[in-house]
């Protein structure tokens, strides 16, 4: 039994022999005691006054004294603030604690059975003509730390994500390639193939903006002057001729896409950001228009005198959603619907979770009701993981097209400044320069995801690179260095032949923070369980960084190595390697690597 497993039971057994009362163990509140009081943990006795009829102090007291003397191994001082017990709990408790915290490999996480809820949660949602940006960092940080948070709550989980490669932006890209690409491929150009076709989309909208100008000054409006030009109406000629199946245009479409793809590919993989499932819009646009069709014939929809068709969500407190145009093309919406009927026909999905920004609000709450009345069981709880916008401070690692921030620019900068502020460390180490650049891209690409998911993810939040790769502080690169120096404690011990036992002996006396260390430690699968509930990366980063800091003011404190008691210095040493454990899964959630030395 756990500590708080047994003070839980003494509460019942005390209440029942006191008052007669039959307590749940839900009734039993324990929290942790406030630091201004002393006790580890804290008994919330108001549920139990009424039963007594006596005051909320002597109720506290006389549980109090029933719990030192019946379970006195755990129990040993309490005192009583009001309605709250305030109870010291003895040292064995706490090593017995340490030792199944070590023993356990996957301490704090649920395992994952065949009977386990089936979570598929869809992040990334490019668009393949151009390269991924800050934005995407955000959400592909999110969508990726999401996932194996939930995992960690014992759900299976399905990573997948939903490409939009077609449409007139594809076009565009297609046709500035033809017009001004001479041949040009990532092999002749030495480019990456997303932002090889991320040019030529700026190429088309530069030529493009010409034209328009030109049509404006010979005396035509702007509106008018969009619609006309003619690079936009070759566009719209090449979506036609793609939509008909031209061979010509779907064999370049299909060329560039597969290098916009390789592209990709190697952004997620130095994101360390995976899938498990990558459906493309190209084939679930289909589905979803003859998914409309189905609910139009049982009057879910209904079309409108020009041949568009509609649902009618007023009864919902919403307005009316077009579903198909008048021409019989289909917008975001029908082709959400037809990427949900795919995903429901691959996996028997209990949960979706879309991870979106928040610009999309009322489109998920649409599509949660069209879901349910077209039958997917999953569709009126579906999850709209909503985040808020990202930015960078004016200024700073702008693109090569000037207006969005590169994710490679930013990885490859957020790399570079690691490695520039560890260039002392890296002399005073002696750290073989290879070691030193794969340390400068665990801590850059550390530093990036931290800094990104410990803000609520619902808030805009503006990136400072500076402020990410401080060693100080509530940073990964802080919490990475605290991590590299128990792995150099623990491998000066091993050279000075100081072997940890599987068992400490619960005999030892340990102090206050040693305690609280442990008490600290204890609470990562509470964080675990909440940041699953609340869908909530930020709440693991929290837990990480008060980790840290609870360690950082005992390793003040007190010395490990150097402590002549044997027995005190194993039991140290134990407690380092928990907090190293610890610290290693919970920034695992995050997607964050922690390098052994610094």
């Amino acid at each position: 039994m756990t500590i708080e497993e047994k003070l839980i039971a003494g509460v019942q057994e005390a209440v029942k022999s006191l008052y007669g009362l039959e307590a749940t163990a839900a009734q039993v509140q324990l929290q942790k005691t406030k630091a201004e009081f002393e006790g580890h943990l804290t008994v919330v006795v108001f549920p139990f006054v009424k039963a007594a009829h006596k005051a909320p102090e002597q109720v506290g007291t006389e549980i109090g004294q029933f719990l030192v003397e019946n379970v006195g191994d755990v129990v040993t001082k309490y005192n009583v603030v009001k309605g709250f017990l305030n109870l010291v709990i003895s040292d064995a408790p706490w090593i017995t604690l340490l030792n199944q915290i070590n023993a356990d490999e996957t301490f704090g996480f649920t395992p994952v059975t065949d009977q386990s809820p089936l979570v598929m949660i869809e992040y990334s949602s490019p668009n393949t003509n151009k390269p991924l940006h800050l934005g995407h960092v955000r959400n592909n940080l999110l969508g990726s730390a999401l996932a194996r948070i939930v995992e960690a709550n014992g759900n299976k989980v399905v990573k997948t994500n939903i490409v939009n490669d077609r449409g007139i932006h594809i076009c565009k890209s297609m046709l500035a390639w033809l017009k001004w690409g001479n041949g040009e491929t990532p092999q002749s150009s030495g480019k990456k193939g997303d932002h090889l076709i991320g040019d030529y989309y700026v190429a088309f909208d530069k030529h493009y903006r010409e034209e328009v100008k030109q049509l404006v000054a010979q005396g035509m409006d702007e509106d008018t002057a969009k619609q006309e030009a003619p690079l936009i109406k070759e566009a719209h000629e090449m979506l036609v001729k793609w939509e008909q199946g031209d061979p010509d245009m779907r064999s370049l479409w299909k060329k560039m896409n597969e290098w916009v793809y390789a592209g990709f590919d190697e952004t997620y993989k130095m994101m360390g950001v995976s899938f498990d499932k990558i459906y493309y819009e190209s084939e679930t646009y289909l589905e979803g228009k003859e998914k409309v069709m189905e609910g139009l014939e049982k009057g879910f929809f209904y079309r409108r005198d020009d041949g568009s068709v509609w649902a009618d969500l007023t009864a919902e407190g919403l307005d009316e959603k077009l579903l198909l145009r008048s021409d019989g093309t289909s917008v975001y919406m029908t082709q959400d619907i037809g990427t949900a009927k795919l995903r429901f026909q691959d996996y028997p999905i209990d949960k979706m979770i879309y991870v979106v920004g928040n610009e999309q609000n009322y489109h998920f709450q649409v599509l949660s009701i069209l879901l349910d009345k077209l039958g997917f069981k999953w569709g009126k709880d579906l999850v709209h993981f909503s985040y808020g916008m990202v930015e960078l401070p004016n200024g700073k690692m702008k693109s090569r097209e000037g207006t969005v921030v590169d994710a490679d620019d930013l990885m490859a900068a957020m790399i570079e400044d690691a490695y520039e502020a560890s260039k002392e460390r890296v002399k005073q180490t002696e750290m073989p320069e290879d070691e030193a650049r794969e340390v400068a891209r665990k801590v850059g690409l550390g530093a990036l995801k931290y800094f990104i998911l410990k803000v609520d993810a619902r808030k805009n939040m503006l990136f400072n690179p500076e402020e990410s790769i401080d060693f100080n502080g509530n940073t990964g690169p802080f919490i990475q260095y605290t991590y590299a120096r128990i792995a150099s404690i623990l491998r000066k011990a091993k050279q000075q032949d100081i072997n940890l036992p599987a068992q400490l002996p619960t005999s030892i006396s340990i102090s206050t923070k040693e305690t609280e260390l442990i008490q600290k430690l204890n609470q990562f699968p509470v964080a675990v369980r909440q940041a699953g509930t609340d869908y909530s990366p930020s709440g693991i980063c929290n837990y990480c960084y008060d980790l840290t800091k609870t360690f950082n003011q005992f390793y003040h404190d007190y010395t490990i190595l150097g402590e002549t008691d044997a027995d005190l210095k194993q039991f140290r040493l134990s407690l380092a390697q928990a907090v190293a454990k610890v610290l290693s899964l919970g920034m695992g959630l995050l997607g964050i690597e922690m390098p052994e030395r610094m």
